[in-house]
Parts: C-alpha cells; sequence; structure tokens
C-alpha cells in the first residue's frame, strides 16, 4: 500500500514543518529507481519480487484502517471543537477578554491545521502518491507551518499577558486594538517564516506516482538549517520564554502574596487567577509533549540517513505525525474541564444532545455583565463602616474609654476580611475600586 521511500520521505515532503527533511537527493534517487522497477501490465513471471522492490512496507488493511480511524477522530474532534470554542468567545460578550481572544487565535489556527493539514498528509503518507496538485502542494508545505506559529504564539502572548497581569497588576492592559494588532503581527510573521516553502515546492511526475515536495537551490544542507531554524523558533524559544513566565507567575500566585491584595475579596481573585495559569500550563505542556517526538523524528532521519530505509519507519512517521495533529484537539477539552464558563458554553452548544442538561446557572456565566458595581459600592460601604466604629465617640465620660476599645478592636480585622494592617487595607480597598482588572470575570 505504500513504500518506505513514499511513507517515510514522501509522508515528509508534504509534511507541515520542513515539507521533506528526508526527501533529499538521495530520496529523488531511491523513488525514480523505484519506479523504474515498478512492474508494468505485460510483466513477466517474476513480478512480485519487483513489487516487493517498490512496496516493500505494504500495511495490511486492517492496519491502515486503524490509522484512517484514528486520524479521522483527530479531525473530527479538533475541527468541531475549536468551532465552539470560536463561537463560544464570539457570541458571548462576557467572554471576550484579552486572554480570549487569543484563544480565538489559537483555535482557529488549531481547526484550520486539523481541516487542510491533517487528512491530506496522511492520504500522502499512506499511499505515497500526492493526488492534490501542484496549487494545493505550495498550500500544504506553507499554511501547516504558519498555523503552528501562530498557534504557539498566541499561547506565548497568553503567558505574557498573565505576567503582566499579575506580576505587575496596576500597568494597563492590552486594549481590543491592541490585542489585533498583536494577533495580525504574529500572522504575518508566520507567513514570512513559511514563505520558502511556498517557494521552493515542486511537484515531480513518475511513472506511475506524483511527489509534492520542497526542492532547496542549496540542497538538503540548507533544507536541514531552515528545519533547525523553524524547530527553535515555533517550538525552543517560545516554550523557554513560557517556561520562564509561567514560573515566575507560579511562585507568585502559589508561593506568596500578589502586590496589593490583602483582602479576602483577593482570595476569590487569587482562585480564579490560579485557575487560568493552572489552564494555560496544562494547555503548553500539552503542545510541548505532542510536538516533541515529531521534531526528534525529523532530526534524527536528517542527521541519520539510513534511518530512512528502516522497514519500521514508515510506522513511526505515523505515530509521531498523529500525536503531533492530536494537539489541536485537546484545547477544547481542557478548557470544558478547567472553566466553568467555557463549559457552560459547551453546554450549551450540544443542548440538543438528549444527556446534555443547561441549567440556569449555566445560562448566567455566559450572561451575567462582566463587571459588578455593587460589590464595588459594597466596598466603598465598607470603608466608611470602619470609619464611623473608629471615629464616632458617644461622649461617653473618661472612665467608659476602656469599653469603647474593645467595641473597636473586633471592627478592625473585619473590614471585608481584609488583613490586620489598616493602612495596607486602606490603600488595597481603593485599588480594588479603582482598577479595572478587579473584576473575577477577567481571571475565570
Amino acid at each position: 500500500m505504500a513504500s518506505p521511500e513514499s511513507g517515510a520521505a514522501g509522508a515528509g515532503g508534504a509534511q507541515n514543518l520542513s515539507a521533506a527533511l528526508a526527501a533529499g537527493p538521495e530520496w529523488l534517487q531511491l523513488l525514480a529507481a523505484a519506479g523504474a522497477a515498478s512492474p508494468s501490465a505485460a510483466a513477466p513471471a517474476p513480478a512480485p519480487p519487483r513489487a516487493n522492490l517498490t512496496h516493500p512496507f505494504v500495511q495490511p488493511s486492517w492496519r491502515a484502517a486503524l490509522w484512517a480511524l484514528a486520524y479521522g477522530a483527530v479531525v473530527a474532534v479538533a475541527v468541531l471543537g475549536n468551532l465552539v470554542v470560536i463561537w463560544i468567545v464570539l457570541a458571548h460578550k462576557r467572554m471576550r477578554t484579552v486572554t480570549n481572544y487569543f484563544l480565538v487565535n489559537l483555535a482557529f489556527s488549531d481547526a484550520s491545521t486539523a481541516a487542510f493539514n491533517t487528512l491530506v498528509n496522511f492520504i500522502y503518507a499512506l499511499h505515497g502518491e500526492w493526488y492534490f496538485g501542484a496549487g494545493y502542494c505550495r498550500f500544504q508545505n506553507f499554511f501547516p507551518i504558519t498555523a503552528v506559529f501562530a498557534s504557539i504564539y498566541s499561547m506565548t502572548a497568553i503567558a505574557v499577558d498573565r505576567y503582566m497581569a499579575i506580576i505587575d497588576p496596576l500597568k494597563p492592559r492590552l486594549s481590543a486594538t491592541a490585542t489585533k494588532i498583536v494577533i495580525g503581527s504574529i500572522w504575518i510573521l508566520a507567513f514570512l517564516l513559511a514563505f520558502p516553502q511556498c517557494l521552493y515546492s515542486k511537484i515531480k511526475v513518475m511513472p506511475g506516482r506524483t511527489l509534492c515536495y520542497v526542492q532547496w537551490p542549496e540542497g538538503p544542507k540548507q533544507h536541514f538549517t531552515y528545519h533547525v531554524v523553524v524547530i527553535i523558533l515555533v517550538y525552543c524559544f517560545p516554550l523557554l520564554v513560557m517556561g520562564v513566565t509561567y514560573t515566575i507567575v507560579s511562585v507568585t500566585l502559589w508561593g506568596g502574596e500578589i502586590p496589593g491584595d490583602t483582602c479576602d475579596k483577593y482570595q476569590e481573585q487569587l482562585k480564579a487567577k490560579r485557575k487560568v495559569v493552572k489552564m494555560m500550563i496544562i494547555v503548553v505542556m500539552t503542545f510541548a509533549i505532542c510536538w516533541l517526538p515529531y521534531h526528534i523524528y525529523f532530526i534524527l532521519t536528517a542527521i541519520y540517513q539510513q534511518l530512512n530505509r528502516w522497514k519500521y519507519i514508515q510506522q513511526v512517521y505515523l505515530a509521531s505525525f498523529w500525536l503531533a495533529m492530536s494537539s489541536t484537539m485537546y484545547n477544547p477539552i481542557i478548557y470544558c474541564c478547567l472553566n466553568k464558563r467555557f463549559r457552560a458554553g459547551f453546554k450549551s452548544a450540544f443542548r440538543w444532545c438528549p444527556f446534555i442538561k443547561v441549567s440556569s446557572y449555566d445560562e448566567l456565566e455566559l450572561k451575567t455583565t462582566r463587571f459588578h458595581p455593587a460589590r464595588q459600592s459594597s466596598l466603598y460601604t465598607v470603608t466608611r463602616m470602619e470609619s464611623v466604629t473608629v471615629v464616632l465617640d458617644p461622649s461617653e465620660a473618661d472612665d467608659a474609654k476602656a469599653s469603647r476599645k474593645k467595641r473597636a478592636k473586633p471592627a478592625e480585622p473585619g473590614i471585608s476580611g481584609c488583613s490586620r494592617r489598616n493602612s495596607k487595607s486602606a490603600s488595597t480597598t481603593s485599588s480594588f475600586i479603582s482598577s479595572p482588572y478587579a473584576s473575577v470575570d477577567e481571571y475565570s
């Protein structure tokens, strides 16, 4: 069903990061030799051995069916789940936060990768035959790098935004316009990085098969250099940035107090912030784990090219590529499990299912306004109550001062749950009222 050359090299030829790291001149010579050895319709009796020479890695039908089922499941879950995430954010005003706009960009990138890359690449890897024309060959080699770049830098932007919101909460957050500019810049950089893949994409028509690959002007060495640069830019560097930012944020959230937050209201915000950071750390770790075997595969097959002739190389490629593509389907599941508003959104989207029940609480999660003036007013009220408790003097005799002090003491730590440090509690209450980031909705 598929030759080792087509499975390992041909698959790599359409791959979304290096397009054919192993498909250098050696692969083309092997494929040309294989094509020349292919039996014709009038082949003599020794045709079966020649067929084995051409297709030594024929897969049983049951194995090909299992791979097809596995890849089909990834595409279905990834496309449907990410489209629902986009709908949840764009259709509900309460969900339109800076973090969620980046999640929309991430969902669009993942859905596009699953829809336009996964099955096409799987078919090419399985059959070693490019059925989709020269135009889609260029698109196939160009767009997946763009989408992966946009995905991981959307996660990086979220990490930096979380860092700024938690470490320096009084600094102005990104506006909607600034967020759109950042997202646009990510896509422009992604297009520039992937453009060589489109420029050097080629179609090679051979006897009995058509190949799609990237032919670099200076050969495999230039291709390898490009692939290393891509790995650094779309894997190592962003993961390093996110590792540093989330480490600092985690130490701040789980290891001490956030600057300026000492009231009981802070405890509610702290829990919400921890939930968001925990969810994003899981998203990042999932991406890193899923893509690591894929990058290792291409580096090893580029350095040790004899691996491309190994009889199990096609299975290794299909497994590593499936794991990488499966990263596109996990994020909606993570959001649904770890975020109550996304969970309410998924329930609303699938309310037509007989086993999905949407409660009134779920509906309120998506419809309630993001800001709560009543809560802020209550903080004003509490502050004024504190001043009344401390300042008012019922003009009693001097011998009653001790009893007044006893009545005043319980009010000191009870300022809406504020810290015992009066000066700090006053400034904290003021910062909660004036800061636009005090709403828990920004973090839940």
